[in-house]
Order: C-alpha cells, then structure tokens, then sequence
C-alpha cells in the first residue's frame, strides 16, 4: 500500500484554503487525472462538516470511479478522507491545516491500495511524483484565488 505525507506552507488564509479543499467539485479545474468530482450528500453541523463525493480518475479511456466519506472537523481544522465505494481497497487521507501568519501549513497524509493488482503496482511506481503533482496543484490553484500579493 503507497503511503505518504506532505508537508507545505501556502500563502493563503486558512479558511480559504479549507474551502477550496472542499470544493471537490471544482478538482476537474486544477488536479491532474481529475476527470470530474460530484457531491452527492452535504451536511453542516455545529462541529463538522460531512460529505459523500465521487471522484473519477485517470485518462479519457482508462479512468475510474470511487466514492469518498469526507469529514471536516472545524474545531480541529482536519479534514479526514475514507474511501466507500468504487475501485480503492482502502484510502484514508488526512488533511491538517494550521494558519501562521496569514498563510495555511498543510500537512498531508494518503494511505490507498487499489483492488485491481495490476493498477496497484502502476500507481504504486508513480505515487511519489503523482503525489508531489498533486500537492503542487492545490499550491498553484491556493496561489491564484487568493494570494493578493
């Protein structure tokens, strides 16, 4: 199972921030391999926020579907990501956000196996570098909402 972390300092608000990640709607727009991202279920609370999401990934012809439970807790500013359905044997990632100074530290964990062993191993070959292209987008996408400098 690929895991990693990372660890980035954005120069953006962290309320921002928080809602850009939860924005999965708009992935298509700046991650790579982000075809298209539904919401399905979105619900408020006093203390956190849930959602219930598809996310398909990959190319025109070769792509896949899965469906994620994502939960923010506002309190703790983390927002914690578990696979529920679609072509991932396990994904967990966890977003934790701190502001410091008018910026956002993000510091980024994923754990994932795809059930498909053929793909596990392809992904598993390239998760370093996808990972750092994905990490870069959220940066890059950050920068150009809402970094006014």
């Amino acid at each position: 199972m690929p895991a990693a972390s990372i660890k980035k300092i954005i120069p953006c608000k962290k309320k921002d921030l928080i809602e850009m990640i939860l924005d999965i709607e708009k992935y298509p727009e700046f991650v790579p391999w982000c075809l298209n991202g539904k919401i399905h279920k979105k619900e408020e609370k006093k203390d956190i926020i849930e959602i219930v999401a598809d996310l398909t990934v990959g190319k025109k012809f070769l792509n896949q579907t899965y469906t994620s439970h994502v939960t923010y807790y506002k309190e703790k500013d983390k927002i914690i990501v578990n696979n529920i359905g679609g072509p991932l044997k396990h994904l967990s990632n966890e977003w934790l956000i701190k502001e410091i100074n008018n910026q956002s530290e993000i510091n980024f964990k994923i754990d994932f196996e795809i059930k498909n062993i053929v793909y596990n191993m392809i992904m598993t070959k390239s998760f370093d570098k996808g990972l750092r292209n994905i990490a870069n987008a959220f940066e890059q996408r950050a920068i150009k909402l809402f970094n006014q400098t």
